[in-house]
């Protein structure tokens, strides 16, 4: 699997979290709010990987806000998962280009996305060139 290294899009701030490890990989730390409850939510930086660990319960089908926990903006864009039709969660990588996610819990739409698609590409490929010839 691929690790993937994401910032705010709002303050640029990195949101790994080397403290907190998932998957064997440090994890991804933002805020998230459901309801009237706040807490820490831990995402895998392995794309592909759904596994997480959250301080606040969403049960499955329910809408969380995420949030930075740098500057305290809403990580929600206007644009819209096309499986399930909730709002979904921008990210920006490292690399370039933008990582989004469905905030809706258990759906499994995510998509990569490159603004600049020769420069990023050739970033992403220079970093994970050895996963795509299998070394």
């Amino acid at each position: 699997m691929i690790r993937v290294e994401l910032k705010c899009v709002h303050c640029g701030k990195n949101l790994m979290d080397k403290d907190f490890e998932i998957d064997n990989h440090p994890s991804i730390k933002v805020k998230i709010e459901y309801k009237e409850k706040q807490g820490i939510l831990h995402l895998s930086s392995l794309y592909g990987s759904y596994n997480i660990d959250s301080e606040i319960e969403v049960p499955k089908g329910e809408i969380a806000r995420f949030i930075c926990p740098h500057c305290k903006s809403n990580l929600g864009s206007s644009r819209v998962c096309y499986e399930c039709g909730a709002p979904m969660v921008t990210f920006e990588s490292t690399l370039g280009g933008y990582l989004r996610i469905c905030s809706r819990r258990d759906c499994k739409k995510h998509i990569i996305e490159f603004e600049d698609l020769e420069t990023e590409i050739r970033a992403f490929y220079e970093k994970y060139s050895t996963f795509f010839k299998g070394g």
